[in-house]
């Protein structure tokens, strides 16, 4: 429901898009954390600490309950923000390592390459994770600055302690066999390398650099419209914190690290304000996937989701994603339509007047929906994982998964290290996520027509993207970038 500050907006009519173009162009703040669970926020149920800045975010601006990553992991989920498609479409899965030769092709037009015909700058601060090599970082996909890491910051030759890995213990430990021929993890700024991260130490002052990168980049570009792309690499394992807030939680060390980032985004934020740009900049915050639960007391919540990251299960996909923009957006709004990762590009091209890729993109302009008016701009989603497996789709209500293998946590990790996973199977089932988040009850059987209507949509998906389930190739699927 709409409050009494929103309703007179609405009733005075929101600025319309012809008016916006109109005037100067808005700035665009994207803040991307890695890995943070639907539950991980004071407004959606987190204990131990507290999260105010976000708070006000969502008192500012509109909450999407049912917002939903591009796909549930890294490289494929910020693929997907990237360019408007789901990331089978422009053949990326996964996550790419240190030791791939393959990232985000250059020939695919990206947010920065569509906000540049309009005259924005753009700038990246922090984790990018869509290749490493020269031809792939930001500078050479259409970024005007760059400060960060070109990965995950687990990619490098240490273990989740900090200390170093042996090759014999390296051969014991799948999940850091390959990490001894690692390179050194390094800040990248523009096309170069300028610091090593050589211990957790060095890991805690992560987010403090890159607030002030991010801080600075507002006050130097405060005078032209800019998009600033923040990607925290926090609260990804291993998780650190500066002094600042070190032991300032009751949730131990991970709810200190989301204390630093909502300081982090509170910090943003007063820097809009400081600089005089904070009335006319959109500032969009949610994370990439749900949190990697592996991990146990250093990974985050799901908020009751099913499963978590690396499964098309809610927990891995479903997350609080939070739109502010004073005059245009409706404040302290909760808003429950069907959105994704995949319609940002789309939304910011009609906001900025700015032309769609050339080649075909899956997200869908929901402009309208941001801006308050009651509109279901996507029908449908469809959860893409592995090599291009369609494991579920959903529409506004019923959620269709397929028979599937995926990964369950059989034990959880203690102390920064991973637990145990091991491999489970599920056969065909409906959930009502209005009633079902979680996805415990199969109502298969009692809504044929709701399945009928889904199977149709399952095999539009097939024909348009293929699905590895059943052997049905695409011919529409473009290939990632190769060295």
């Amino acid at each position: 429901m709409y409050n009494f500050k929103t309703s007179l907006l609405i009733a005075g009519g929101l600025l319309s898009l012809s008016a916006i173009h109109a005037e100067k162009k808005p700035n665009i703040v994207i803040i991307y954390v890695d890995d943070m669970g639907y539950g991980d926020l004071s407004q959606t149920g987190a204990t131990g600490y507290t999260t105010p800045n976000i708070d006000n975010l969502c008192n500012e601006g509109t909450f999407f309950t049912h917002y939903y990553a591009p796909e549930a992991v890294s490289s494929a989920s910020r693929a997907g923000l990237m360019t408007g498609c789901y990331s089978s479409r422009i053949g990326i899965k996964g996550a790419f390592q240190p030791f791939h030769t393959t990232g985000l092709n250059p020939e695919e037009e990206i947010i920065p390459e569509i906000l540049k015909t309009k005259g924005y700058i753009s700038g990246i601060v922090g984790k990018w994770h869509l290749g490493w090599q020269h031809k792939f970082l930001p500078l050479q996909q259409g970024f005007d600055e760059y400060y960060g890491l070109p990965y995950s910051n687990d990619m490098w030759p240490v273990d989740y302690a900090g200390k170093p890995i042996t090759k014999e213990v390296a051969a014991a430990d799948y999940t850091i066999k390959r990490r001894p021929t690692f390179p050194p993890l390094c800040l990248i700024e523009g096309n170069e390398k300028v610091k090593e991260i050589k211990d957790l130490d060095d890991q805690a002052q992560l987010t403090t650099l890159y607030t002030e990168r991010a801080s600075r980049f507002i006050k130097e570009h405060k005078d032209q419209p800019f998009f600033l792309y923040l990607a925290e690499s926090m609260p990804h394992a291993p998780i650190a914190v500066s002094n600042k807030f070190k032991g300032k939680s009751k949730m131990g060390l991970y709810g200190d690290v989301m204390m630093e980032l909502d300081w982090s985004v509170g910090q943003v934020m007063k820097s809009l304000k400081d600089n005089g740009v904070d009335d006319n900049t959109l500032v969009i915050f949610t994370s990439d996937n749900g949190p990697w639960i592996l991990f146990g007391d250093h990974a985050g919540s799901s908020g009751g989701l099913r499963e978590a990251k690396t499964t098309t299960f809610e927990g891995g996909q479903r997350l609080p994603c939070i739109m502010r923009w004073k005059g245009h957006i409706p404040e302290g709004k909760v808003c429950e339509r069907l959105i994704s990762g995949v319609d940002i590009l789309p939304t910011l091209a009609k906001i900025t007047g700015a032309e769609l890729p050339e080649n075909k993109i899956d997200g869908i302009d929901i402009s309208d929906l941001m801006m308050g008016k009651d509109v279901t701009p996507r029908k449908y989603l469809w959860y893409y994982w592995k090599t291009n497996d369609l494991e579920a789709l959903r529409d506004e209500q019923y959620k269709l998964v397929f028979p599937h293998d995926y990964r369950i946590i059989t034990k959880a990790g203690i102390d920064g290290y991973p637990g145990i996973q091991s491999m489970a199977h599920t056969d065909m089932a409906l959930y009502d996520l209005r009633r079902d988040p979680g996805e415990r009850y199969n109502v298969i059987d009692q809504h044929p027509a709701v399945l009928l209507r889904l199977l149709k949509e399952a095999q539009r998906a097939r024909l348009d993207l293929g699905d590895g389930l059943t052997g049905i190739k695409s011919k529409n699927i473009r290939p990632c970038g190769k060295l």
